[in-house]
């Protein structure tokens, strides 16, 4: 059972063949009269990041010689930064950005398809994937925000949506980044996972399922037959419906595109590192927010000079950076309690001015990337949100 096939049959036969990177640019961004640059970005661990610029919108300001704002858009887990742009420039949040005054950075996290390359390893040798989150955190956001900053000289706005979220609450909670930072937008936040709904990811991280798939491979393929095995046995069990596979795993989307759905499958799930799989059930299983546990005492001394790993305190994310939360009712990552959890909790003495929430009851996980009304329920209010004087 191929893992693709449990989206649905009928998602399934419509499906059409996405371009390559050249041809998204062309296909999706400079057809519709947008500039488009491909960048590549070397972290402090060799791994090389690709960055698409959209440097403004199709209306160029009328002689203005003011410096547009850049916003880097950090995309979720096992998709790319392509997901963006699947939606018409009306309704995608990039070209929204663009189009309201922004210098716009799509990154790619590493282990994606335009982001394979690293300068001393190939992707088919186990160490290459020998990263998680903790990497993202630590070398990624790190080297992109360096990049973005030399070129326009100026501070950042930063947008991530699930996976990208939490390796940039994680990065400001050690105080990685906020120097360089004007404000972040979170859609649909991941950090604390004591809540989440979605009965397969749940299944699979009690039966350490990321760890079994971690014995036998380093790069965690979602499209590959070892995980299409381990999906077959998940999908047997009482209580999960891997009819619809992206349901199952995000919660009922309301509002998506049929069409940019169907380019949405053909491009989507992309690979990360079976490290990476580890390191998110662990947060699932422990409900802790915490670097990557290596198992026993000695392996966590090695890398952390402790017996078990350090905690991501989000407590200590400084209370004057202005934050936008916006999140869905039916999603099923990103669960209503744990980002109540989040707010109440750990941002709580946050500046009142600089913390404006959002929710949304019938949204889902996807819907915040491709809804096709998330434009006048949540993009309007992102980039109302980028604009603010603060």
């Amino acid at each position: 059972m191929a893992l693709l096939n449990l989206y649905g049959s009928s998602d399934r036969k419509n499906v059409v063949d996405l371009p390559s990177k050249d041809g998204i640019c062309a296909s999706f961004v400079v057809v519709h009269g947008y500039k488009f640059q491909e960048l590549e970005v070397t972290t402090k661990d060799g791994y090389i990041l690709s960055l698409q610029r959209i440097p403004e919108g199709r209306a160029k300001a009328n002689g203005s010689v003011t410096k547009k704002e850049p916003v880097i858009m950090q995309h979720g887990v096992l998709v790319d930064g392509m997901t963006w742009l699947l939606n018409s420039p009306e309704q995608n949040l990039p070209l929204i950005l663009a189009d309201n005054g922004f210098d716009v950075w799509i990154a790619n996290a590493r282990g994606t398809k335009y982001s394979r390359q690293r300068t001393s390893l190939n992707s088919s040798d186990p160490e290459f994937w020998n990263w998680s989150w903790d990497e993202m955190v630590t070398y990624d956001l790190p080297a992109i925000f360096d990049y973005v900053s030399n070129q326009t000289g100026q501070k950042m706005n930063y947008l991530g949506h699930s996976l990208g979220t939490l390796i940039a609450l994680a990065s400001f909670s050690e105080m990685k980044l906020v120097n360089q930072l004007k404000s972040a937008a979170f859609l649909s936040p991941i950090a604390y996972l004591n809540n989440m709904n979605s009965r397969l990811l749940v299944l699979a991280a009690k039966l350490h399922i990321g760890e079994f798939i971690a014995m036998r491979r380093a790069e965690f393929d979602p499209k590959g037959s070892l995980c299409a095995k381990f999906l077959e046995i998940l999908c047997f069990y009482p209580g999960v419906d891997c009819r619809k596979l992206v349901t199952a795993l995000t919660g009922p989307n309301c509002c998506l595109n049929s069409s940019a759905f169907h380019l949405f499958l053909n491009n989507e799930p992309q690979s990360t590192s079976a490290k990476n799989l580890v390191h998110l059930s662990q947060t699932i299983r422990t409900g802790d927010l915490k670097k990557f546990d290596y198992g026993n005492p000695q392996e966590n001394i090695e890398h952390y000079n402790q017996a078990y790993p350090p905690i991501y305190n989000l407590s200590n994310i400084p209370h004057n950076i202005p934050l936008f939360i916006s999140y869905g009712g039916q999603d099923a990552l990103s669960d209503v309690m744990d980002v109540k959890d989040l707010i109440d909790n750990y941002l709580k003495f946050h500046d009142v001015d600089k913390l404006s929430v959002q929710f949304i009851q019938d949204y889902a996980h996807v819907d915040f990337v491709m809804g096709v009304n998330a434009k006048e329920l949540v993009y309007k209010n992102v980039v109302t949100f980028f604009k603010r004087k603060f």
